[in-house]
């Protein structure tokens, strides 16, 4: 039942990203990643419900092999959407260094869980939480990129 439970919210977000995408049509793949992961996110009152739910599913998928499969899944489709927009998007950047998209992906996916558990208990608002990720993308398209270091490399 939980994993039931945990299928039918990632529906529900599914059908609001596409049913956003469709609203507008004429986007470049930068501005259908933001509203995709704005959807994921659950920064938005109406989707606090489903955050409580989604959050209490992660914890209980760190003890069950069931629920983790689900979001392993999940995340994975998702990371694979991301990438795919990431690497579009970047394609008509000029740049002599291009963006990583599966690591960007990654990213991306990490900042819109944590600012969604950072709604929840209060540390962030919704407003503040939203910023951060819309800075977060800009700074994709508009930053100059450096090399990731290798993991062998010290840290700065």
């Amino acid at each position: 039942m939980l994993v039931f439970a945990l299928g039918h919210i990632s529906e529900r977000i599914s059908e609001r990203v596409q049913a956003r995408l469709l609203r507008s049509p004429a986007q470049s793949a930068g501005t259908a990643l933001g509203h995709a992961a704005t959807e994921i996110s659950l920064l938005r009152e109406e989707h606090r419900a489903e955050a409580r739910v989604w959050l209490a599913f992660v914890a209980q998928a760190a003890v069950s092999k069931a629920l983790a499969g689900t979001l392993t899944a999940n995340y994975a489709t998702l990371q694979e959407a991301f990438t795919r927009l990431i690497s579009e998007a970047g394609d008509g950047a000029d740049r002599a260094v291009r963006l990583d998209p599966q690591l960007e992906a990654r990213t991306l996916l990490a900042l819109a869980d944590g600012l969604t558990v950072h709604v929840l208990v209060g540390h962030l608002t919704p407003h503040e939480a939203h910023d951060v990720l819309h800075t977060h993308l800009a700074g994709l398209w508009d930053q100059p990129i450096t090399r990731t270091p290798s993991p062998d490399s010290p840290l700065p």
